[in-house]
């Protein structure tokens, strides 16, 4: 799995105008599926999220994480996450997981952070989306379940 986690001050995410989930202050997440995942997967990268020490304490330093300061989350799937482009300016998509097995573990994802308190909206699994957020920061932190995306083996 990999994450793009977005520290925002709001974030919100439309399916044909309708709007599906919108957080406050707190976490936007885009989040993609490999192959060989798992729910325990799911589980240990949304327990990283959740513990990530991103927002300001009272002296400004990232040192509070989103349970500290009751931030919420906007976990939105995003397969072209898991793009590779090693081979031309087209994106191979191979790497993504089959959307059956996405869908489930985008779910159990969002079910972890649920189940440690927090606040979670989503998007539509497989819809064609509109993401609105304000990074705030801007801090973007990027997450592998595996090895980091530079140290890959691109094929």
């Amino acid at each position: 799995m990999r994450a793009v986690v977005q520290r925002v001050s709001r974030a919100a995410v439309r399916v044909d105008g309708a709007e599906l989930g919108a957080i406050g202050r707190g976490l936007c997440v885009l989040l993609s599926v490999a192959p060989g995942d798992t729910a325990a997967t799911a589980a240990h990268l949304a327990d990283r999220v959740a513990t990530l020490r991103i927002h300001s304490d009272s002296e400004g330093k990232m040192n509070l994480d989103a349970a500290a300061i009751g931030a919420a989350v906007l976990v939105v799937s995003q397969f072209t996450l898991h793009a590779d482009t090693s081979r031309g300016h087209r994106p191979s998509f191979i790497g993504a997981g089959p959307p059956d097995l996405a869908a489930t573990l985008c779910d159990a994802f969002a079910a972890q952070l649920r189940g440690r308190g927090l606040e979670v909206a989503t998007g539509r699994f497989g819809a064609q989306m509109d993401v609105e957020l304000v990074n705030d920061g801007p801090v973007t932190i990027v997450l592998s379940s595996g090895e980091p995306p530079w140290q890959a083996d691109a094929g």
